[in-house]
This record gives C-alpha cells, structure tokens and sequence, in this order.
C-alpha cells in the first residue's frame, strides 16, 4: 500500500514534471515566434521606409540633374539676378529640341523691372580658327557690357585663345555643317538660340571667319539699335536662281508669290530671333523640297520672315560682298587687295534708305578676307575704320 502510494506519488510528479516541460517548451515557442513577427514587422517597416526614400531622393536627384541641365540658375531661383544673368559657361549638354525649348522663354512684359543695356551678339559660323581675330579684338576693345560673341565651329574643333581674349570660352556646343544644305540653317538656329539665352541681348549679328568690320564699334551700336527694321535681304528674283528653285510641292504653307531670296548673313532683333527659332511650320517644307541646287540658307530666312513680318524688315543685308566676278562662291581679298583706295571703292558713296532716310551709309561689315589680308588690314584699321 506504501509501496503502490509511493509509485502514485511518484507517477504523480513525472506527469507533473513532463507537464512542466511541455509547458516552457510552448512558451519558448511562443516567445520565438513572437520575436520572429516583430522582426518580420520591423523588417517590412524597414522595407517600406527605404522603397519611400530611394524614391523621393531617385526623383529629387533626377530633378536635380535635369534642373541642372536646362535651367542657368544654380542659386535661389526666387532672386530676379538668377533668371537676368546670363550663363556662366556656353558648353552645355542640351540637345537642339531642347536649346530651342529654352531660348523661346519670353517674358509677355515688355518693360523690364530692372535696368536692362541691350546688347549686340556677334555669331561667328566658322570652320575652325578665326584668322582674324587680331582685328576684331581691336574693334570690341573699350565696350564691355554692350555685345556678346558666339562661336560655331565645325564639332570637335578646340580654339587656343587666350584667358584675355575676348573670344575665350565663347565657343558653343556645335554640329557638323554643309554648305547650301539645312545644317547651315540649323547651325545659325543654333547660334541665335544661345544668344537668347542671355536676356540683355537684343540684337543678333551673323558672321563668318572672313568678315570684318568697316566702321567703329560706336558706329555699328548706333546704326543697328536706331533702326525700325531688321537688316534681312529679301527680294523677289524671277530668274532660275531665284524662283527657279521653287518647288509647288512647298505648299500651301509658302506659294510661288511667296519664295524670296536674300544674303546669308543677316541682323535681326530680338522678336525676330525668336520667330526663327521657334518656328515648326516651315522648317519641314524648307528641309524636304530646298536642296542644292536650292540653297536653303538663302531662302528660308528671307521667305518665312517676308510671310510672317514684312514690315520688320529693311530687306538688305549690312554685310558687303562682291559677286562681280561670277560663280557660286564671292570674291576673296588677300593681302594685295588691301588699301585705303579698295575701300573707298566698295563701299565708296553708295546710297540706301535708312529709317525711311537716304543715306551714304549701308554697310558695317564686308566679306571674304583671306587670313594673308590681316596684316594690312591691322595697319589702316584707325585711318580707315575709326578702330
């Protein structure tokens, strides 16, 4: 009886040991798991938390990087100095579409809350090196804060001028060019809209690295910023280089009545830039149906323009060329061309209307001058030129 109580006894405090042990075995269980769902909750928190932050820092970077690519301000863009000033560098990273996304910015205030100097930018559209630059130094020097100058060159071509330079680091981003093929008109497009991006500039000179200036700085400020009109040739030549090149096919956009011919080189203001570089309508017609033997640069310009603007224009060119001699190219001048005597010659009295005026001035600039013509060029500059 002793014996079988102690073996109930016994008995009785396995079960209840085994018991114990299941127990603490559960409650180990729970408590691991309980651990695990805490970490799998910290862990999806986690998760979440660093999904959110690789978006909102992914998007914030991109909007930096393409604020940084489009937009020339870098300081606090709610201070007016950050939107005037003009761009510190000219090479950027813009493709066209986008350079002229964002030289068509325009302010629909015409008066500008702030003292504005417009401002004269020279477009040099070159090959490679300017020959002469010499002479074109001697022409900017003394009149800082009223002209910018831009370089295009063919791509890939580095200019080695000095810091003191007026033309270091103006070169801007560049695209290989064709003669008498779109690229050209898309090279001076290019041209006008880095001009644009600096908003002091008023008025856009084109030029090539074999024009030179004929008259002072204060002479060419004057002249152009006076004037009611643009300097673009534009005129009607019935013949088969005129509207010979026409092509039907370019309508209804431009008709036969229309097509118009003028100089390449060309001054035009500020609304009138902007015309060109905004324009989608007739690009398309120009780039399809004008080919040589329809040179585009001398047509698309002096066309569109007379369509949209004709009363902007003067409908001639400042810049004097010789075509005398015959041939698709003009005439070139060397060093023994260079005298006081040839420039009284071409430019001589020779009148033009101005403002409505007949005037015996009607050219700043002339063309094309070998690099050989800079040495006597530089020597009767002041006697000549006034610079």
């Amino acid at each position: 009886m002793q014996a079988n109580l102690m073996n109930g006894e016994h008995g009785k405090d396995t079960v209840s040991s085994t018991t114990t042990r299941t127990i603490q075995s559960k409650c180990w269980s729970f408590k691991i798991l309980y651990f695990f769902l805490i970490f799998m909750v910290l862990g999806l928190g986690l998760c979440i938390l660093s999904l959110n932050m690789i978006r909102y820092f992914g998007l914030r970077n991109m909007v930096l990087k393409e604020s940084s690519r489009l937009e020339p301000c870098t300081d606090d863009t709610n201070i007016l100095e950050c939107w005037i000033r003009p761009p510190s560098k000219l090479m950027h990273n813009m493709n066209d579409s986008e350079l002229f996304w964002r030289a068509t910015f325009a302010p629909r205030i015409k008066e500008y809350p702030y003292k504005r100097v417009p401002k004269l930018a020279f477009m040099f559209l070159t090959r490679g090196p300017l020959p002469l630059s010499p002479l074109w130094e001697r022409f900017f020097r003394g009149n800082e804060g009223l002209y910018s100058i831009y370089v295009h060159p063919l791509p890939g071509y580095q200019a080695n001028f000095s810091r003191s330079s007026v033309f270091y680091g103006r070169q801007i981003p560049s695209q290989v060019t064709e003669w008498g093929k779109m690229s050209m008109c898309d090279a001076e497009r290019r041209l006008l809209a880095n001009a644009m991006l600096d908003l002091s500039n008023e008025y856009f000179v084109l030029l090539s690295e074999a024009c030179i200036p004929v008259r002072n700085f204060t002479i060419v400020y004057r002249y152009i910023s006076k004037s009611h009109y643009s300097f673009m040739g534009s005129y009607d030549e019935r013949g088969p280089y005129g509207r010979g090149r026409y092509d039907k096919r370019m309508e209804p956009e431009v008709t036969l009545e229309q097509w118009r011919k003028g100089s390449q080189w060309f001054e035009v203001n500020r609304e009138l830039a902007l015309r060109i570089v905004e324009d989608r309508v007739y690009y398309p017609k120009f780039k399809e149906f004008c080919k040589p033997a329809c040179y585009v640069d001398e047509h698309y310009f002096p066309t569109m323009l007379t369509i949209q603007v004709p009363h902007m224009l003067a409908n001639r060119t400042l810049t004097y060329t010789d075509w005398s001699r015959g041939g698709p190219h003009p005439a070139t001048y060397g060093k023994k061309d260079i005298s006081k005597e040839f420039f009284d010659k071409i430019l001589g009295r020779k009148l033009c209307f101005y403002n409505h005026r007949l005037v015996f001035l009607c050219h700043l600039f002339a063309r094309k001058f070998a690099p050989s013509a800079l040495e006597p060029l530089l020597s009767l500059s002041y006697e000549v030129f006034g610079y």
